[in-house]
């Protein structure tokens, strides 16, 4: 199964290969598994929960990752901004999956892109109309935000993970 590619012969429907991706790293979120070592650091299917980037951070609870439209562009998905996280364009590509139900539909939580000293990083351009490439090299950390969004699985062509984090989702 992949992106694309349709069933086997006598199915009706197939899921894709985002789909299985984001409902695996919901399994790792959810579960306590511990793998030592891993040759792809960032590898979607990295258990445990905080092996990609560092795999002896142990306090994660959050793999953050990206969806790419089937036209290849990121993914954008506004966030209400607070005092303490003040931004002019509060969008984000940066998401966490809280569930994956139904028919490959996910609830993602949109997720705070952070500078090194805990600045909101605008990813949008300076009048808001087009994402910001190296805006997205500022990034160097996350918040979570109150935003969730429901989204069809099926509609992206690509997910890509980029860190393991606490959110403190829990807590």
């Amino acid at each position: 199964m992949g992106c694309g590619r349709e069933g086997s012969v006598g199915s009706r429907h197939s899921s894709g290969c985002v789909c299985e991706v984001v409902q695996a790293i919901l399994d790792i979120q959810n579960q306590a598994v511990r793998d030592d070592c891993s040759s792809c650091t960032t590898n979607c299917f990295l258990e445990p929960l905080g092996g990609i980037v560092s795999p002896a951070r142990k306090s994660a609870d959050t793999r953050v990752f990206t969806l790419s439209t089937k036209t290849g562009v990121p993914f954008l998905a506004s966030f209400t901004s607070s005092e303490e996280n003040y931004c002019n364009y509060c969008f984000s590509i940066y998401f966490r999956v809280e569930d994956v139900f139904d028919d490959c539909c996910a609830t993602l939580r949109v997720l705070i892109p952070l500078d090194e000293s805990g600045n909101v990083v605008d990813l949008l351009n300076e009048d808001g109309t087009k994402l910001a490439l190296g805006n997205v090299c500022e990034v160097v950390d996350f918040a979570a935000s109150e935003s969730c969004i429901t989204v069809d699985l099926n509609c992206f062509c690509a997910v890509q993970c980029i860190a393991d984090v606490d959110l403190e989702i829990c807590n």
